[in-house]
């Protein structure tokens, strides 16, 4: 009695398609995970030099995310906007973000200032807070979004004091007339007591083990498909073997 093999196609075409599959989705997850470990050695290549002075001249945000910065300017106090949903430690809240009128320029910037905490009992009452009068230095990092959540219900009209979901710097420039630089600054650094505000930011989710987990899954699929086609196919050959014997 000897081993042999039954070649079906139907099965061939079905495994040949899973393999291709799996194969092709694992190369994409090791092509994610390349790019997010990219970003993390810019991210702290990026964290390792000195901050750039931003003045008058508008940058563009790709160039510079992540980038420490310094900026040196007067807070536009009656121009605030709060974007809601952002919890921290488990507890509901906005951050605030305000624009920084650049010392000597007409050229403002975003400054993600902190967090509040959201009142429970009344949605939209927010708590205290102070902002510095006069000229300030701010330390931050760049930050081309300060993320992104569902948006529910019709978008608020952006103004000053609005409670908004998202907000990009083009749309705050359009609504407030002033010349804004293409990006955010996360400011760095505790903030005063007397300020009310939390300064504790989420760090980027880069999630490269995810990715890798995910190819592993992939790849494991497309060498289970060919496995099962060959034991199969050895199993049935041999049994139809027997029985012609």
């Amino acid at each position: 009695m000897g081993i042999s093999f039954r070649f079906r196609p139907i099965p061939f075409v079905a495994t040949v398609l899973l393999v291709a599959l799996g194969v092709s989705l694992g190369q994409w997850q090791d092509r994610r995970a390349l790019e997010k470990t990219t970003l993390q050695q810019k991210l702290t290549a990026r964290g390792a030099e000195a901050p750039l002075a931003l003045g008058a001249a508008l940058l563009p945000a790709a160039p510079l995310e992540y980038r420490n910065v310094r900026v040196t300017g007067e807070f536009v106090a009656g121009w605030p906007v709060y974007l809601n949903n952002r919890p921290q430690d488990g507890r509901a809240g906005f951050y605030l973000v305000m624009p920084l009128r650049i010392v000597g320029t007409d050229t403002h910037v975003l400054v993600a200032r902190g967090w509040l905490p959201r009142n429970t009992a009344e949605a939209t009452r927010l708590p205290p807070y102070a902002t510095p009068a006069g000229t300030v230095t701010v330390d931050g990092i760049v930050k081309a979004s300060v993320g992104r959540v569902m948006q529910l219900g019709t978008p608020e009209p952006v103004k000053p004091g609005a409670i908004v979901q998202n907000i990009d710097p083009a749309e705050f420039a359009k609504a407030s007339g002033l010349k804004l630089q293409p990006f955010f600054i996360e400011q760095a650094g505790p903030a005063p007591a007397a300020d009310g505000l939390v300064r504790s930011w989420p760090a980027p989710s880069l999630g490269v083990e995810k990715h890798q987990g995910y190819a592993f899954q992939w790849y494991a699929l497309a060498a289970m498909a060919l496995l099962f086609f060959v034991i199969t196919g050895f199993r049935r050959g041999t049994d139809q073997s027997k029985q012609s014997n």
